[in-house]
């Protein structure tokens, strides 16, 4: 619920019809921008298994999964193009810090 005025964000959102490829498109961005965080976590963990853990990388590590989680969440459905574009960067983000963890 909002504090100002009592009513939840939720009643205060337009509506929007999305067709069914538009959310397959859309879930399927969200995957793959939380495949992407999902890989910096495999990083962050194998770097912390190591006996002597990279500050820098941990620290790099985390940002790039706050950015990820900033950029989520500026996705929009209707948008065909960025939701594309999202799908394609993200899944190739993902298998690049994956690639990293050896």
């Amino acid at each position: 619920m909002s504090a100002r005025n009592g009513i939840s964000v939720t009643d205060q959102l337009e509506p929007h019809n999305w067709s069914n490829e538009e959310t397959a498109a859309y879930e399927a961005a969200i995957e793959a921008v939380n495949g992407a965080v999902g890989a910096y976590s495999a990083l962050i963990a194998a770097e912390e298994a190591k006996s002597v853990p990279n500050a820098a990388v941990l620290v790099a590590a985390r940002e790039e999964q706050s950015r990820l989680a900033r950029e989520r969440g500026e996705l929009r459905s209707a948008d065909r193009a960025q939701i594309a574009e999202a799908r394609r960067r993200y899944a190739a983000l993902a298998r690049e810090v994956v690639a990293r963890i050896a």
